[in-house]
């Protein structure tokens, strides 16, 4: 078992400094990148990196320009920044945040309140200003959001790779439909990787989560999973981390409580117990639990068949990735396995996941990616495909949908294409639970030989 001062000062899963050697340099970090970095996003030896930078770059800024303007004459709504525009703006006239109708759709404000703050500064711009604000916004954001991606799977974030990944992910449907609506979904997964791929025993981590848990609620699950680990392996920062992220939480809470009292008394009595609010349950955008099942049953109320089923698959799912942290040292990616699996449980049991939420299909097609280059398995680098022709399809608006919700009329086959991210993310769970196990238990057998001995990747 670890002491806990393995973990000191350093990042999750990378190895100290100190075991650099006199040979460590530029030289030596680029060679380590090019045996590290998927095949073909890195220079050849001899190479020039800066030419490659330039022409990732170049590559990147050609598929935002062209996406931005095919998004352009497709005449996007930017409907959700909308909502935080009119949000902003009941905010600063002292209005009832929870009683706000938007635009045609009558779209409510779903977030807890600490967002409506957040959203005020919107109101500081003109609209036309405020919607090229918030497409730039995103497209940065997908830039940082692969490389963290890369950071959680420990491969060096070189500049070509994370251009490469975020020039091809923007045109995957969760992330074009994040652009289309000017949501904040990539926004939350970068606070949360921030914090998951910082050093454990950094002061201040836990921060990132529990402001994304103050926003959304979905992120708070990471609360969870960090405390139970903490709990079983004494020892490490996790149950740290989760008091920071808790107490970071509870800032935000009573910051809006101050600020808001009224609406805060409402979301946190009414509001936070409104399944329905977001949309319809049955909606083909809903591709969480709730939907499949509103969709297989041809009702818009799945009631009790919905909750039982999304409480088995939260405690399922929670458990795996606990259980991915406490094998992280027979299991190089433990805390990426851990990290994706919490995201696609948060996913999975949310009464309402529009597609655009599961922009957490990144990190799950690069950490197969990365299990297929450790692991030499051609197998894995199949299944990172799979989830991306899966992710990038747009197959489910092929299927019936609209305002006079054929969706509660599907046959067999349209039932399936539309539960096609929530099979994707069981199967995804499915998979992380056997490779936690399966290292739990290979790190339960060597313990007697090597007892707080930390497993190379070599070794696994």
């Amino acid at each position: 078992m670890d002491d806990g001062r393995q973990w000191a000062g350093r990042a999750e899963g990378q190895p100290d400094a100190s075991s650099a050697g006199p040979a460590a340099g530029d030289s030596a970090w680029r060679s380590a990148a090019r045996r590290l970095v998927l095949p073909g996003w890195w220079p050849a030896p001899g190479a020039p990196l800066r030419k490659a930078v330039w022409w990732a770059l170049a590559g990147c800024l050609v598929s935002f320009a062209v996406l931005w303007a095919v998004q352009r004459l497709a005449h996007v709504s930017l409907l959700d920044v909308m909502v935080y525009r009119a949000v902003g703006w009941t905010v600063r006239s002292g209005g009832d945040i929870y009683s706000l109708r938007v635009m045609t759709a009558q779209l409510p404000m779903t977030y807890p309140p600490f967002a409506g703050l957040l959203f005020v500064p919107l109101t500081w711009m003109a609209v036309g200003t405020m919607r090229a604000a918030a497409t730039a916004a995103n497209l940065v954001l997908a830039v940082v959001f692969a490389g963290l991606t890369l950071r959680l799977v420990r491969r060096p974030a070189a500049l070509p790779t994370v251009l490469a990944i975020a020039a091809l992910s923007v045109w995957s449907e969760p992330l074009w439909g994040t652009l289309r609506y000017g949501q904040i979904n990539l926004l939350m997964g970068v606070l949360v990787l921030w914090d998951m791929t910082r050093a454990p025993a950094a002061r201040w981590s836990g921060i990132g989560i529990g402001i994304a848990a103050g926003i959304k609620l979905t992120p708070a699950l990471f609360v969870v999973i960090l405390a139970a680990a903490g709990l079983l392996m004494r020892g490490t920062p996790y149950l740290r981390r989760a008091l920071v992220a808790s107490g970071t939480f509870a800032a935000t809470v009573l910051i809006a409580a101050l600020a808001l009292p009224h609406d805060s008394r409402r979301y946190w009595s009414r509001v936070v117990l409104a399944p329905d609010r977001p949309g319809r349950a049955e909606n083909v955008a809903n591709q969480s639990l709730r939907g499949v099942v509103a969709r297989l049953e041809h009702t818009g109320d799945p009631g009790t068949a919905w909750l039982l089923l999304s409480l088995a698959v939260a405690a399922a799912g929670l458990a795996v990735a606990v259980v991915a942290l406490l094998a992280r040292e027979s299991l190089p990616l433990g805390t990426a396995w851990a990290t994706v699996a919490c995201s696609v449980t948060a996913l999975l049991v949310s009464p309402v996941s529009w597609s655009h939420h599961w922009v957490w299909a990144v990190p799950m097609v690069v950490l197969l990616a990365a299990e297929g280059v450790r692991r030499h398995d051609r197998r894995w680098l199949a299944g990172a495909a799979v989830l991306t022709a899966v992710f990038g399809s747009y197959v489910i608006w092929l299927l019936p949908h609209g305002t006079a919700r054929p969706e509660l009329r599907e046959n067999a086959p349209e039932i399936l294409a539309a539960a096609v991210y929530p099979l994707a993310g069981l199967a995804f769970l499915a998979l992380a639970g056997a490779v936690a196990v399966r290292a739990l238990r290979a790190g339960t057998e060597k313990r007697p030989a090597g007892a707080g001995r930390r497993s190379s990747p070599a070794e696994s």
